[in-house]
């Protein structure tokens, strides 16, 4: 065993949402060697609710306490986007590792700030928590690009509607909220993370967007601005020669999708990742009558371990691929070139020099 094994991972948490609770705790306490030891939420009583619930054993007022305590040689990083950055250079900089949860960062430039002080502590693991949703295709679609099924890409469709009508009287969410998720939009970034895994990144952007509830209720019951959009399209040209449209949207009553298509020369994919544990796949090739469903084999089919992952590579038995800090500024900087198009009317190219 490897004296990274022998030592064992103690772990701190700040910002224990439903994410955390769900996966990111229960997952690292099932691995042998890591304990974790302290939760830092947004009130004193919400951390005890979690330290009660798990068994950890201590609970911090402060944040920067919980970083700076001996006890701790790793931090997992559950709070909103606003936080992302300045947890993850503190953390950084007290020489501990770092999971933080999608999307990264508010904007490109702090994605670039946390990129640049992983870049600069390379002994540390630094990982973005992945969009899950396609885990269970990539390896096959990869796989299939690959071989060629679909000759030479052309176009590529992606949509996240969530089949329900606008709601018009309900409060600001944080996901409204820019001051506390940032440029972030919907499910845009998540869709895009996935999309580069199978086929490399975009080099310029143009957007539509629309906000059609222009102020919502805080928990305080204070009216706030919504300056996220609410209904979005995309066109995007990708550095493999292909077109990408992508539609989000939180308006599109009775009728809901998570699918993506590839549209080749030869061939054509289809992706329905509605159920995120049970990904569909479809194609058919030039002379096919219609989609039929494609085998996915059982040893490409992936599933949720990024406790696990984080953990082999602090160990230095795998390196970081889902998510590095490097693809989250790709994903960061495309969301940024989509929130510059919407400001600006343009199309925004890619990689951002500013």
């Amino acid at each position: 065993m490897s004296n990274e094994f022998i030592r064992p991972i103690r772990v701190g948490v700040i910002g224990a949402g439903a994410n955390t609770r769900k996966f990111h705790i229960p997952g690292l306490q099932a691995i042998e060697g890591v304990e974790v030891v302290s939760v830092a939420n947004r009130s004193r009583e919400s951390g005890q609710r979690v330290a009660d619930e798990f068994g950890i054993p201590t609970v911090y007022d402060d944040w920067q306490d919980l970083i700076a305590a001996e006890d701790t040689n790793a931090i997992v990083i559950g709070t909103w986007p606003y936080m992302h950055c300045q947890l993850t250079l503190a953390a950084l900089a007290a020489n501990k590792h770092v999971m933080c949860e999608a999307r990264m960062a508010m904007n490109a430039t702090e994605a670039h700030q946390m990129r640049d002080a992983a870049r600069n502590h390379p002994h540390l693991t630094t990982q973005i928590v992945p969009a899950p949703f396609t885990f269970g295709v990539d390896a096959t679609v990869q796989r299939l690009i690959s071989e060629g099924y679909l000759g030479n890409l052309l176009a590529i469709e992606a949509r996240s509607i969530g089949g329900q009508f606008i709601n018009l009287d309900g409060p600001l969410l944080w996901r409204h909220d820019m001051d506390l998720s940032g440029l972030n939009i919907m499910y845009m970034g998540i869709w895009y993370e996935a999309i580069m895994r199978w086929v490399g990144e975009a080099t310029r952007v143009t957007a539509m967007g629309q906000t059609y509830v222009k102020t919502r209720k805080n928990a305080a019951g204070m009216l706030r601005p919504v300056r996220i959009p609410e209904h979005l399209d995309l066109i995007a040209e990708m550095a493999c020669g292909a077109q990408m449209h992508m539609q989000c949207s939180t308006v599109t009553g009775l009728v809901g999708s998570l699918d993506a298509t590839l549209y080749g020369d030869q061939g054509t994919l289809r992706i329905d990742a509605t159920d995120y544990d049970n990904n569909l796949l479809f194609g058919g090739r030039r002379g096919d009558e219609a989609l039929q469903p494609l085998d996915i084999p059982a040893e490409e089919r992936s599933t949720w371990q990024v406790e696990a992952d984080f953990v082999k590579a602090i160990r230095g038995e795998a390196e970081i691929t889902r998510t590095s800090f490097a693809d989250g500024v790709k994903y960061m900087e495309f969301t940024q070139a989509v929130n510059r198009s919407l400001a600006e009317g343009r199309a925004v190219s890619l990689p951002l020099l500013a």
